[in-house]
C-alpha cells in the first residue's frame, strides 16, 4: 500500500456504530497506517479499475502456518453485498502470498453483519476476548478459516 492509498484509508468514515473502525478513532492505529516503514510488507490495498481503492488487508504472522488478517472495505461499499466477494478474494490472495493453512481474524462482537459474511466464506468462531482499544474495552470474536476453506479460497 502506497502513501496515497494509506491516506485515503485513513480518511474513511463509517456510519453509526461502525465508526469504531475509523482509523481516526485510534491514534496508534492511525500512526501505524500512515508510517511507510510500518506498512511495508504488512498493509495491502485492493483496487478495482473503475472504482479505485475499495479495500485493504493487513497481514501479521500468527504462529506456525497461520496469519492474522485485518481488513476493511471502503464505507460506501459496506452493507451492499460486496463483502463476500471481497473477503473471498482477500483470503485467496493471502493464502497464495503467504502459503499458510490457517487464516485468523478478529471482529468486534457487535458487528453481526461482518460475522455473518465471515461465516459464509468459511470462517468459524474460535472464542471471545475483551480488548482495550479506542479508549474503551470492546468484546472481540476471534474467527479462524481452517485449512480446507483456505485451500478452496486459494483456487
Amino acid at each position: 500500500m502506497d502513501q496515497h492509498a494509506a491516506e485515503d484509508v485513513a480518511a474513511w468514515s463509517y456510519p453509526g456504530v461502525y465508526a469504531f473502525y475509523d482509523f481516526a478513532a485510534d491514534a496508534d492505529d492511525l500512526a501505524e497506517l500512515l508510517d511507510a516503514d510500518s506498512r511495508v510488507g504488512r498493509y495491502f490495498g485492493a483496487s478495482l479499475p473503475a472504482h479505485g481503492l475499495v479495500g485493504f488487508v493487513e497481514i501479521k504472522p500468527a504462529g506456525e502456518d497461520s496469519v492474522e488478517i485485518g481488513l476493511g472495505l471502503r464505507p460506501d461499499y459496506t452493507g451492499r453485498g460486496f463483502g463476500r466477494a471481497f473477503i473471498t478474494h482477500v483470503c485467496g490472495w493471502t493464502a497464495k502470498r503467504c502459503g499458510v493453512a490457517t487464516i485468523i481474524l478478529r471482529v468486534a462482537a457487535f458487528n453481526a453483519r461482518a460475522i455473518a459474511v465471515y461465516e459464509r466464506v468459511g470462517f468459524e468462531p474460535a472464542g471471545f476476548e475483551n480488548v482495550a482499544t479506542n479508549g474503551t474495552t470492546v468484546r472481540f470474536l476471534t474467527m479462524t478459516m481452517p485449512s480446507a476453506a483456505v485451500r478452496r479460497a486459494a483456487h
